[in-house]
């Protein structure tokens, strides 16, 4: 498989690794710091836990303003001093002021589940627990790797999007350029082979060759019209579709092998808004594509049906197929499945149909040695 925007993909996968590397490092780092700080809390209430024991020792003779500053210096951290049956005795650094006992009682067993309650000794036999929960702070942490994952991730998202505007305007600005020089390139030899075409009919009137010379000489003054047009607003006009694509057939017929069919059938008559011109081109790319895709015979068929308010029409090949991991990538440009070729018939396929007449395309089906369908839709005029 050829593509020559390979390097371009190789650059927007390499952008998402490496963003991605940089929010996971940023979440661990986050991590980090709430595990050290949570540590950090836990060693100061298990001080806090010594104090109060040493305050409430009958030792008389201890000085106690050491362990006294140790307890009023938690102003962070909600605390509670229960007893076995989480009977609260104490508390500091509550949300609010004023509780009922069983209030502080559930809230002393929900701040056992957040942190496993440091037992201490009060002497003959009997405990105290002290129940605390993490602080105003280290809760506010917790959410700061989401918060930084979630405008990290934003950021990035938003950069890709950027990118992919970015990169889409020059791909426009290089479809007009290339197109208009493309038409431009064509007026003048064109010109002089329709001057030929005239001399050779009034030296030649009866050759039976020149009518189709002359048939492929204004082909290509069509086809230098199409690239004029890229980048244009399309002008539309209510057309009824069996006689282009009946043209289009009758033309392509003369120039692919007799080996190959091509075969058009319609449930009815429809009409659509087109632009005459560039919906042959359309036409004619699939044709093409589906006679690369056989080997030496087989059928295209044409077919266009509709229902409700919308055209179908299915331009089916017996050639090769298409792969399932390929299908989504026929109509970006550059992708070409020829050892010869820049990918860029579908890719304008695409273009027209989308941008120009508002429908869609798309692969309808494919199965490998089998052969593929792709469908047109447009809207009934």
């Amino acid at each position: 498989m050829v593509n020559i925007y390979n390097s371009q993909n190789t650059f927007r996968v390499a952008f998402v690794v490496i963003s991605v590397l940089i929010v996971l490092s940023s979440v661990w780092v986050s991590y980090r710091l709430i595990a050290d700080l949570s540590k950090e809390e836990d060693m100061k209430m298990e001080l806090w836990a010594m104090a109060v024991t040493a305050i409430g020792s009958s030792d008389e003779s201890m000085d106690f303003s050491v362990t006294a500053e140790v307890v009023s210096r938690n102003t962070t951290i909600p605390v509670l001093l229960t007893d076995t049956l989480f009977t609260v005795l104490s508390y500091k650094n509550l949300p609010k002021e004023d509780y009922t006992p069983l209030e502080l009682t559930n809230l002393a067993k929900k701040y056992a589940k957040t942190n496993a309650p440091i037992r201490i000794d009060v002497g003959k036999g009997n405990s105290q627990f002290v129940c605390y929960d993490d602080s105003v702070l280290l809760k506010a942490l917790t959410y700061y790797p989401i918060v930084l994952s979630t405008v990290l991730v934003v950021f990035f998202v938003l950069i890709l999007v950027i990118l992919y505007i970015t990169k889409k305007a020059e791909q426009n600005k290089v479809w007009v350029g290339l197109s208009k020089e493309t038409a431009h390139q064509l007026g003048t030899p064109i010109s002089s082979l329709l001057a030929w075409t005239e001399i050779l009919r009034q030296n030649y009137p009866h050759d039976v060759m020149l009518p189709e010379m002359e048939k492929d000489v204004n082909r290509l003054r069509i086809i230098a019209d199409r690239f004029s047009q890229i980048g244009s607003v399309a002008e539309l006009e209510v057309t009824e579709l069996n006689p282009v694509i009946e043209r289009t057939v009758m033309y392509m017929r003369k120039r692919i092998s007799r080996q190959i069919t091509l075969l058009f059938e319609a449930t009815g008559t429809y009409s659509a808004q087109l632009n005459v011109p560039l919906f042959e081109w359309v036409i004619e790319n699939l044709c093409k594509n589906a006679v690369d895709a056989m080997v030496d015979d087989g059928t295209i068929r044409i077919f266009m049906t509709a229902k409700d308010n919308l055209i179908y029409i299915d331009v089916t090949d017996t050639g090769k197929g298409i792969s399932k991991h390929h299908i989504n990538q026929v109509f970006r440009p550059g992708f070409t499945t020829k050892k010869r070729g820049w990918g860029l018939g579908l890719s304008l396929a695409y273009r027209i149909i989308h941008e120009y007449h508002k429908g869609k395309i798309f692969v309808r089906y494919s199965e490998v040695n089998v052969g593929t369908t792709f469908r047109i839709e447009l809207q009934k005029a």
